[in-house]
Protein backbone atom coordinates (compact mmCIF):
# COMPACT_ATOMS: atom_id res chain seq x y z
CA UNK A 1 0.00 0.00 0.00
CA UNK A 2 0.80 3.59 -0.76
CA UNK A 3 0.36 6.57 1.50
CA UNK A 4 1.10 10.06 0.56
CA UNK A 5 0.90 13.38 2.50
CA UNK A 6 0.23 17.24 1.19
CA UNK A 7 -0.75 20.29 3.36
CA UNK A 8 -2.42 23.05 1.42
CA UNK A 9 -2.49 26.69 2.53
CA UNK A 10 -4.70 29.16 2.29
CA UNK A 11 -5.33 32.43 3.80
CA UNK A 12 -8.48 33.91 3.49
CA UNK A 13 -8.97 37.47 3.42
CA UNK A 14 -12.04 38.23 5.21
CA UNK A 15 -13.47 36.90 8.09
CA UNK A 16 -15.69 34.01 6.35
CA UNK A 17 -15.48 32.29 3.07
CA UNK A 18 -15.16 29.46 0.77
CA UNK A 19 -12.97 27.79 -1.34
CA UNK A 20 -13.55 24.94 -3.86
CA UNK A 21 -10.23 22.89 -3.10
CA UNK A 22 -11.63 20.22 -5.51
CA UNK A 23 -8.76 21.04 -8.22
CA UNK A 24 -6.06 21.04 -5.74
CA UNK A 25 -7.30 17.41 -4.19
CA UNK A 26 -7.37 16.21 -7.69
CA UNK A 27 -3.48 17.70 -8.46
CA UNK A 28 -2.18 15.65 -5.18
CA UNK A 29 -4.19 12.51 -6.87
CA UNK A 30 -2.19 13.05 -9.70
CA UNK A 31 1.16 13.70 -7.59
CA UNK A 32 0.37 10.85 -5.42
CA UNK A 33 0.59 7.94 -8.13
CA UNK A 34 -2.26 6.15 -6.22
CA UNK A 35 -4.94 4.55 -8.85
CA UNK A 36 -7.65 2.59 -6.01
CA UNK A 37 -7.78 3.98 -2.72
CA UNK A 38 -9.23 6.84 -0.53
CA UNK A 39 -8.65 10.44 0.01
CA UNK A 40 -9.03 12.46 3.78
CA UNK A 41 -9.42 16.02 3.53
CA UNK A 42 -9.11 17.74 6.92
CA UNK A 43 -8.94 21.40 8.10
CA UNK A 44 -6.38 21.28 10.68
CA UNK A 45 -8.07 24.35 12.66
CA UNK A 46 -10.89 24.68 14.66
CA UNK A 47 -11.77 28.01 13.18
CA UNK A 48 -12.24 26.30 9.59
CA UNK A 49 -13.92 23.02 7.41
CA UNK A 50 -13.63 20.80 4.37
CA UNK A 51 -17.25 20.15 3.30
CA UNK A 52 -18.48 18.53 0.41
CA UNK A 53 -21.82 20.02 -2.16
CA UNK A 54 -22.56 21.32 -5.44
CA UNK A 55 -20.23 24.41 -6.59
CA UNK A 56 -23.14 26.88 -6.92
CA UNK A 57 -22.87 30.64 -5.61
CA UNK A 58 -26.66 30.67 -4.47
CA UNK A 59 -26.20 27.45 -2.28
CA UNK A 60 -22.87 29.04 -0.87
CA UNK A 61 -24.57 32.34 -0.46
CA UNK A 62 -27.62 30.62 1.74
CA UNK A 63 -24.30 28.60 3.60
CA UNK A 64 -23.23 31.89 5.05
CA UNK A 65 -26.63 33.25 5.80
CA UNK A 66 -27.62 30.26 7.40
CA UNK A 67 -24.74 29.77 9.63
CA UNK A 68 -24.71 33.31 10.50
CA UNK A 69 -28.47 33.04 12.12
CA UNK A 70 -27.25 29.66 13.65
CA UNK A 71 -24.29 31.34 15.19
CA UNK A 72 -24.16 34.82 14.93
CA UNK A 73 -20.69 36.55 15.45
CA UNK A 74 -22.47 39.72 17.21
CA UNK A 75 -22.54 40.68 20.04
CA UNK A 76 -19.00 38.65 20.52
CA UNK A 77 -20.27 38.77 24.52
CA UNK A 78 -22.69 36.30 23.67
CA UNK A 79 -20.00 33.56 24.00
CA UNK A 80 -18.67 32.23 27.10
CA UNK A 81 -15.49 31.19 25.26
CA UNK A 82 -15.08 35.21 24.12
CA UNK A 83 -14.42 35.97 27.29
CA UNK A 84 -11.13 34.29 26.81
CA UNK A 85 -10.14 37.82 24.68
CA UNK A 86 -10.72 35.65 21.55
CA UNK A 87 -13.81 36.75 19.59
CA UNK A 88 -14.12 33.81 17.61
CA UNK A 89 -16.90 31.52 19.42
CA UNK A 90 -19.14 32.24 16.59
CA UNK A 91 -16.07 30.22 14.05
CA UNK A 92 -15.82 27.37 16.37
CA UNK A 93 -19.45 26.47 16.17
CA UNK A 94 -19.86 26.97 12.61
CA UNK A 95 -16.81 24.81 12.39
CA UNK A 96 -18.82 22.25 14.52
CA UNK A 97 -21.95 22.03 11.89
CA UNK A 98 -19.76 22.05 8.88
CA UNK A 99 -17.63 19.12 9.70
CA UNK A 100 -13.60 18.81 10.10
CA UNK A 101 -13.10 16.47 6.86
CA UNK A 102 -14.17 14.56 4.00
CA UNK A 103 -13.03 10.74 3.02
CA UNK A 104 -13.85 9.89 -0.88
CA UNK A 105 -13.29 6.89 -2.63
CA UNK A 106 -10.26 6.96 -5.07
CA UNK A 107 -11.47 5.33 -8.56
CA UNK A 108 -9.00 4.37 -11.40
CA UNK A 109 -6.90 7.87 -10.19
CA UNK A 110 -10.40 9.82 -10.11
CA UNK A 111 -12.69 11.28 -7.25
CA UNK A 112 -15.42 8.89 -7.35
CA UNK A 113 -18.10 11.69 -6.80
CA UNK A 114 -21.75 11.41 -7.24
CA UNK A 115 -23.65 14.25 -9.61
CA UNK A 116 -22.26 18.07 -8.93
CA UNK A 117 -19.93 16.85 -5.82
CA UNK A 118 -16.78 19.20 -5.26
CA UNK A 119 -14.46 19.83 -2.18
CA UNK A 120 -14.77 22.97 0.18
CA UNK A 121 -12.64 24.96 2.34
CA UNK A 122 -14.77 26.60 4.55
CA UNK A 123 -13.18 29.44 6.61
CA UNK A 124 -15.13 30.60 10.21
CA UNK A 125 -12.46 33.31 11.41
CA UNK A 126 -10.04 34.17 8.49
CA UNK A 127 -7.37 36.95 7.61
CA UNK A 128 -4.51 34.63 9.02
CA UNK A 129 -2.40 31.03 7.31
CA UNK A 130 -4.37 27.67 7.57
CA UNK A 131 -4.02 24.53 6.67
CA UNK A 132 -5.62 21.60 5.04
CA UNK A 133 -4.41 18.27 5.06
CA UNK A 134 -4.76 16.00 2.01
CA UNK A 135 -3.81 12.56 2.72
CA UNK A 136 -3.95 8.96 0.00
CA UNK A 137 -3.70 5.85 0.66
CA UNK A 138 -4.46 3.38 -1.83
CA UNK A 139 -2.55 1.55 -4.26
CA UNK A 140 -0.70 2.56 -7.57
CA UNK A 141 -1.91 1.54 -11.05
CA UNK A 142 -1.11 -1.93 -11.84
CA UNK A 143 -0.63 -3.13 -8.23
CA UNK A 144 -4.88 -3.59 -7.57
CA UNK A 145 -5.63 -6.87 -7.57
CA UNK A 146 -8.75 -8.20 -9.83
CA UNK A 147 -11.86 -8.85 -7.54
Amino acid sequence: MKSYRKELWFDVPSRRGFVNITSQVEQCIRESGIWEGLVLVNAMHITASVFINDNESGLLKDYEKWLEELAPHEPTSQYLHNRTGEDNADAHLKRQVMGREVVVALTEGQLDFGPWEQIFYGEFDGRRRKRVLVKIIGEGKGTVSAN
